[in-house]
């Protein structure tokens, strides 16, 4: 693969990845769509079929890593860094193409949104309001979740070891794929494993804080969250952002060592 495939098949791969993923929490979340308070298995699923979307399109060209993490891991498996660089910047730029594109399609939908009493505060709130102030003073917007994640108990080691765990169980699921006496792996099949391995992280470590897994899954929508010229949007929750960039570089890199020791 040259670098040109490669950083082209990660941005685009990572631009339809967020597109589908965070257009499921949109649905869910946004007042006037009709997938409003769809729940957690709905968005477990549409980030699981947002992963197979995405890997199919982007694997011809740069092997649909669309995720940092696995970038690291696979470099820690193989040894081999020198393309890094060029899959974190398409991953990176991919990520936020993505998020502004969620926007585009939900633009009517973020403006009710935003603009709502209930929402957002201001003369005749419910209580709904409270609720968003008081995530706000936490330096959370009301819809930052449709852009990044967050945790629902704020403990910084609790949050990083799970997104450390999340990550390790995701890498080392694409790692091991179709291992057999030659080394073979399963080819495209694996593409749709993952997605499964996606969907499970979700429902069942998901809960803690999201299951970003992904630094650029994270890092990208937040910033432009930061900069979209969004209604009474809050907070990006900056204070936050670093968790979910280095916990799953932390659990990534940890599933290459472990596969180097037990399965290489």
């Amino acid at each position: 693969m040259s670098s040109s495939d490669i950083f082209i098949g990660e941005t685009i791969g990572t631009a339809i990845l967020i597109l589908l993923g965070g257009g499921v929490c949109a649905a869910v979340t946004l007042k006037a769509s009709k997938a409003r308070n769809a729940g957690w298995v709905a968005i477990a699923l549409g980030w699981g079929f947002a992963v197979m979307t995405a890997a199919y399109i982007s694997a011809p060209l740069s092997g649909a890593h669309l995720n940092p993490a696995v970038t690291v891991g696979i470099a820690i498996k193989d040894g081999d860094w020198s393309n890094v660089p060029t899959y974190f910047a398409g991953q990176m730029l991919g990520a936020m193409i993505g998020a502004v594109l969620v926007w585009v399609a939900y633009y009517g939908q973020f403006q009710a949104h935003l603009t709502d009493r209930e929402i957002v505060g201001g003369p005749g709130a419910q209580d709904t309001a409270a609720k968003a102030v008081e995530a706000q003073e936490k330096g959370a917007g009301p819809v930052l979740g449709v852009f990044s994640t967050g945790p629902e108990i704020r403990h910084v080691v609790q949050n990083l070891a799970t997104e450390i765990i999340g990550t390790f169980v995701l890498l080392l699921a694409i790692l091991t794929q179709g291992l057999n006496g030659e080394g073979n792996g399963l080819g495209v099949l694996g593409v749709l494993i993952t997605a499964f391995v996606v969907v499970s992280i979700g429902l069942s470590l998901g809960g803690p804080t999201g299951y970003a897994i992904n630094p650029v899954r994270d890092l990208g929508p937040r910033i432009v969250h930061a900069l979209l010229p969004l209604p009474n949007k809050g907070g990006s929750d900056w204070s936050y952002a670093w968790i979910p960039v280095v916990g799953p570089l932390i659990g990534g890199a940890i599933a290459g060592g472990v596969y180097n020791l037990a399965f290489a």
